[in-house]
């Protein structure tokens, strides 16, 4: 039983979107934007007590004790919920449940890993499961600042090239103190890392040591050094649809030692938001033989700016300008340019794209 038909119009009472493990961080900004928009959400996972005080911040959000070794109690937290939103790692183990849920429910699945092994694995096992396409509903893995963000980017700047030789994606950060779940996931990677040549994906060692060099991003960072193949979701979501013969991540080494220094603190929030004061630019850059495209943006804490990229997401699933159902990334369902400028960026460059 699917839910699309039945979506209200724009302006109309809102649907409820569930929210898996909403005492996370990033689950947190999730919900707080979605109050801020005027949707209900409904609070879930499987801890009662930290429910219950994520809850309290929100008078009147309802809260459903769930947890994914238990399918009954995840088909009660979303019931009557039009989407989930799945805010809780280890996304290996929480994404294959609560999409299974979310088939047996007929409705819109959405998550914010960052755990490329695990996006892929997603994307794989339901790219061509007939449920998904009797459902007509949407499964979008990564809808948050990596995964999402620059699979936008990419798609702005290959604009109307059939082609490319070479998608670049370079991140600079001026600090970067982690949630538990970024250091969790790293612990479970290993060092392994997703990277994208000759059209193919391959995983790549720990112990092969990633390349290095510098990158001379636009104002405020300049020219800086860079770890390459810098194993991020963006790899996997771009060649979902794009597919370059060859897909490069750069990430500047400046919070490479707030991610492994013996005194790694969580985010400090600065600001009434929670946000911290963590700035981020991402830039991309579309080769196809001598032509080159770039585009880049900037803005404010990478954890609280995925909130209003999977909520933008998730409303305009709900309210009809996704343009396709099944198993999708934000570069294929979405106006891509439109959708960049809806999102609360301090810059905006679209450069020639």
């Amino acid at each position: 039983m699917t839910k699309t038909d039945d979506r209200p119009d724009r302006g109309s009472v809102k649907p409820v979107v569930a929210v898996f493990g909403a005492y996370g961080h990033t689950a947190r900004f999730v919900t707080a934007e979605l109050v801020k928009r005027g949707w209900t959400p409904v609070l879930s996972g499987r801890d009662a007590g930290k429910l219950a005080a994520a809850a309290a911040d929100h008078p009147g959000v309802e809260s459903r004790v769930a947890s994914v070794d238990d399918p009954a109690s995840l088909d009660r937290a979303l019931a009557g919920a039009a989407l989930v939103i799945n805010c809780a790692g280890p996304f290996g183990e929480t994404a294959p449940a609560l999409v299974e849920a979310a088939l047996r429910a007929g409705i819109h699945y959405l998550d914010v890993t960052g755990e490329t092994l695990v996006a892929s694995s997603t994307f794989d096992t339901y790219q061509d499961d007939a449920r998904v396409k009797e459902a007509g509903i949407v499964v979008a893995p990564v809808m948050a600042f990596y995964g999402a963000l620059g699979d936008l980017l990419a798609t702005v700047a290959i604009g109307d090239w059939p082609a490319a030789d070479e998608i670049s994606v370079a991140v600079a950060l001026d600090s970067w103190h982690p949630t538990r779940g970024t250091l969790l996931a790293g612990e479970r990677r290993a060092g392994r890392r997703v990277v994208h040549s000759d059209h193919q994906l391959r995983v790549v060692a720990g112990d092969v040591p990633q390349p290095r060099g510098t990158w001379t991003f636009p104002a405020p960072f300049g020219t800086q050094d860079v770890v390459g193949e810098f194993s991020t979701t963006d790899v996997i979501t771009i060649s979902r649809h794009l597919d370059p013969e060859r897909i490069s991540t750069f990430l500047n080494t400046t919070p490479l030692k707030d991610l492994s220094g013996p005194e790694t603190r969580a985010p400090q929030a600065v600001d009434a938001d929670g946000r911290s004061a963590q700035v981020f630019l991402v830039e991309v850059v579309v080769r196809r033989g001598d032509e080159e495209r770039r585009v880049a943006v900037h803005g404010r804490d990478i954890y609280a700016f995925t909130a209003p990229i999977v909520v933008e997401a998730a409303e305009r699933i709900l309210d009809g300008r996704g343009r396709a159902t099944g198993v999708v990334t934000a570069g294929q369902i979405f106006d891509a340019e439109d959708f960049l400028r809806s999102l609360p960026l301090d810059g905006l460059s679209l450069g020639n794209a």
